[in-house]
């Protein structure tokens, strides 16, 4: 009964979630005039595919959509490498003040966005970097907060009996990460992947500030940007904004085996 209750209210919840998207879903398919409709209906009829093609159409929507690929792309690629290696050192290395580091670490996650958005501004303006992609993805290459968490928890949950066996065998600490503690934190390091991937792809506030050409726009930035242009064509809006949900559902759906065992596995050690 208990198993069948929580079954229920799981999917309840589920269905709640999903009202949104659906919503979202019918209004990038109709006209104008039906998406103004009051009350509002449900099913579009006739159903204008055509809205999507006529993003494609009116709008440089693929450069925007290189620009975010590229962006999450790096910045998957930074932060999985970085944390895992810092995450690594703070789990298996005898440090000073390792335990200081981690603490400090996560006590930057306590400080909103909007309190280091200006000192980065102007880091990156003396850098040159203002109006290009690098300030969207040189930071993920520093390792975040909570990549060195979670990589740091799956790490101290590996036995050190494959650390001891392979440094008995002529492995250097390099080797014993790379070989041997890397391959076996594949569903962290998924995991960790899904989460920046999203951040990346969903980022607005920093895109908005280090960008000014629109041939640089990331895709949130670049939909944000199409309301001054389809104004009294808001199903248009719509439908550019399903597409860019796309990229995030794939990710999710490729990963999702390995993103439910590493959220599982990080909190097995303290």
């Amino acid at each position: 009964m208990r198993k069948t209750i929580s079954y229920v209210l799981v999917t309840a919840g589920a269905l709640v979630m999903l009202v949104p998207f659906v919503a979202a879903l019918s209004n990038s398919l109709k006209s104008f005039a039906q998406y103004i409709q009051v009350p509002p209906s449900w099913i579009p009829d006739p159903v204008h595919w055509d809205n999507y093609a006529e993003v494609w159409r009116r709008t440089p929507f693929g450069l925007y959509l290189t620009n975010s690929l590229v962006i999450a792309a790096l910045a998957v690629a930074g932060n999985v490498l970085t944390s895992a290696m810092v995450g690594h050192a703070l789990a298996r290395m005898r440090l000073p003040g390792r335990d200081a580091l981690l603490t400090m670490a996560l006590g930057t996650m306590m400080l909103p966005t909007v309190i280091t958005i200006v000192p980065n501004f102007l880091l990156f303006r003396s850098l040159g970097w203002l109006d290009t992609l690098l300030p969207l993805i040189a930071p993920y290459w520093l390792a975040t907060p909570i990549g060195i968490f979670l990589m740091r928890q799956t790490f101290l949950g590996i036995p050190k009996d494959f650390e001891e066996a392979a440094s008995l065998d002529g492995a250097n600490p390099w080797q014993v990460f790379w070989r041997i503690h890397l391959p076996l934190a594949k569903p962290a390091l998924a995991t960790l992947a899904v989460f920046t991937f999203t951040t990346s792809w969903k980022a607005v506030l920093e895109p908005t500030i280090y960008l000014t050409s629109p041939e640089h726009y990331t895709l949130p930035v670049g939909v944000l940007s199409l309301k001054g242009q389809f104004v009294g064509n808001d199903q248009l809006v719509t439908a550019a904004a399903m597409m860019s949900l796309l990229p995030m559902l794939v990710v999710f759906v490729l990963a999702q085996r390995y993103f439910v065992r590493g959220t599982m596995s990080a909190g097995l050690k303290g």
